[in-house]
């Protein structure tokens, strides 16, 4: 600590998902202090966010239950200071590369008169609980990691097809397997031997989550639950092959592409209507899948119009007499739908479109969307899978 007088008392060390309790102690009563935090990613990138609160008639500020007086948010929100963290490299989103070392988070107290940095406190969020297993597979064509749980098992398996850049992703992976699944986090692109930029690849180019997961689970057998975030119900970008078939990619109308006041390009209206006659070819044929569908959307998705997808998907699932899906929506949320607590992602670089662009969404109510479908996954897992 920085001075005797002030204390920073935060959980110090607890998985990436669970809840912070921050409090500072030995405060002048009644006097305002700013709380700010910090963190650098595995790129560099800095992310911060400060809050300014008042102490109680105790001299005590205990964010589980003060207000924010303003900052990067306002009101009681008890994990603010760390889903408002928000990079100074714009575009930027948080990469975490390798879960084995934690992410650190720097929390200061200052005076709210002087500036002065009264204390400070580091909290670990790690991404795997002791005794986590984490092995590289490098099978065939196969690249990614496995998290397997502590215990005997035996646990139902999922495999995590974060697609983001196509690059090997583990937060989530790892982050799922605490809660008693076996996770297999899949690379497609650009991570080891794997092609960088493929003219064609075996499942869906989408770049996204839901494309891929909607081919997979369409072709192949013994998939029992899919989860499809923000993800579209036609092929997109490249030709998608499987056997003797070859879907093509949904062909975006130019004209519907905007640029933002800042400059940024909005996507969101590009691709048209797959379901139109002219555009039928480019569907993923999910009314072949066998398995549960949960098909989460994002109101204020920008990469695409995901809701009308999603709906457009479980039309197409209930007119071939299937009730095996439930879709969930989410106000004011961008297209980035993560693990609870991290930093929401306004905009960035987007590979096919080769540019920056806007994602949409609110930060606050993005964070609530994250933390609400952490659960429903969870829960609609335990629910389909059989150990």
């Amino acid at each position: 600590m920085k001075t005797q007088f002030s204390a920073v008392n935060i959980t110090v060390r607890c998985l990436f998902d669970k809840m912070v309790q921050v409090k500072v102690e030995g405060l002048a009563p009644h006097k305002q202090v700013q709380l700010r935090s910090k963190l650098v990613d595995d790129r560099g990138v800095i992310f911060k966010a400060s809050a300014l609160y008042k102490a109680d008639e105790t001299g005590q500020v205990d964010v589980y239950r003060a207000p924010s007086l303003g900052g990067s948010y306002t009101g009681v929100e008890p994990m603010g200071l760390f889903w408002a963290l928000a990079p100074e490299t714009p575009h930027s989103k948080l990469l975490k590369k390798n879960v084995l070392s934690p992410t650190l988070v720097e929390i200061e107290a200052l005076s709210g008169e002087t500036g002065e940095v009264l204390a400070s406190e580091t909290n670990e969020r790690q991404y795997m609980t002791e005794g986590m297993k984490r092995i590289p597979v490098q099978e065939g064509r196969i690249r990614g990691v496995l998290f397997v749980p502590p215990g005997k098992g035996p646990f139902p398996g999922v495999v995590d097809l974060y697609t983001f850049g196509g690059r090997l992703t583990e937060p989530r992976a790892s982050l799922l397997a605490n809660k008693g699944f076996v996770v297999l986090a899949l690379a497609y692109t650009d991570y080891q031997d794997l092609p960088k930029r493929p003219k064609s690849w075996i499942w869906s180019t989408s770049k996204r989550l839901g494309g891929l997961a909607l081919s997979m689970s369409s072709f192949l057998s013994g998939i029992s639950a899919t989860v499809c975030i923000n993800g579209c119900n036609a092929n997109t970008v490249i030709p998608l092959h499987y056997k003797d078939i070859v879907i093509p990619p949904l062909p975006p109308v130019m004209k519907n592409i905007k640029i933002t006041e800042s400059g940024l390009v909005d996507i969101r209206d590009a691709l048209p209507d797959p379901s139109l006659e002219k555009n039928r070819a480019s569907l993923i044929p999910i009314e072949r899948a066998s398995c549960q569908f949960l098909f989460a959307v994002s109101e204020d998705d920008h990469n695409w119009n995901s809701v009308f997808f999603a709906k457009q998907a479980a039309a197409t699932l209930r007119n071939h007499g299937k009730e095996s899906f439930k879709v969930v929506t989410y106000p004011k949320a961008g297209h980035f739908l993560e693990v609870p607590h991290m930093p929401y992602c306004s905009s960035g670089f987007h590979g096919a479109v080769g540019s920056d662009v806007v994602f949409g969404g609110e930060p606050k109510a993005h964070s609530e969307a994250q933390l609400d479908l952490w659960e429903k996954v969870q829960e609609f897992f335990k629910s389909h899978l059989d150990n």
